[in-house]
């Protein structure tokens, strides 16, 4: 991985995680904003018996015990694509839910870039696809907001 966000702003994760705790927040999640050359989004879209079924989603999920966002966003993109994290380059915004455990889960996005945007190898949903960011398919409201903003 080249230099990141993570790299140049040292002090900052570790302040969206103190502000989380002081929330009480239970559970930490990644969000991994991956445009292509062209500016789509990708999207993932959940499988019908899953939690929030059917909807789509950026790829991301849980941050284990002790692990660093990076490390975590580095994990999900892998595990939920196939494809290799290059560069954190830019923190795109949180949002709070409530998860299948009943957790306040905290949801932090960033923008990031890959070393190939193909193939798309699926292992926890059911389809992915390129998006527009004017012409969104089924998301979150919060997932919305973070990509019209």
């Amino acid at each position: 991985m080249s230099a990141s966000l993570f790299a140049t702003e040292p002090d900052f994760v570790p302040g969206l995680l103190a502000e989380a705790e002081q929330a009480g927040i239970g559970q930490f999640v990644v969000g991994a904003l991956i445009t292509d050359e062209t500016g789509r989004v990708l999207l993932l879209r959940r499988k019908p018996d899953d939690f929030l079924g059917g909807l789509w989603e950026l790829p991301g999920g849980g941050v284990e015990p002790g692990e660093h966002l990076e490390e975590a966003l580095s994990r999900e993109i892998m595990e939920e694509t196939g494809l290799t994290l290059s560069e954190v380059t830019g923190y795109v915004g949180t949002f709070d839910y409530s998860s299948d455990n009943g957790l306040m889960t905290r949801q932090f996005t960033f923008a990031v870039t890959v070393e190939k945007h193909a193939p798309v190898i699926l292992t926890e949903h059911d389809d992915s696809t390129w998006v527009d960011r004017s012409d969104l398919p089924n998301v979150s409201d919060e997932t919305r907001v973070l990509l019209t903003h």
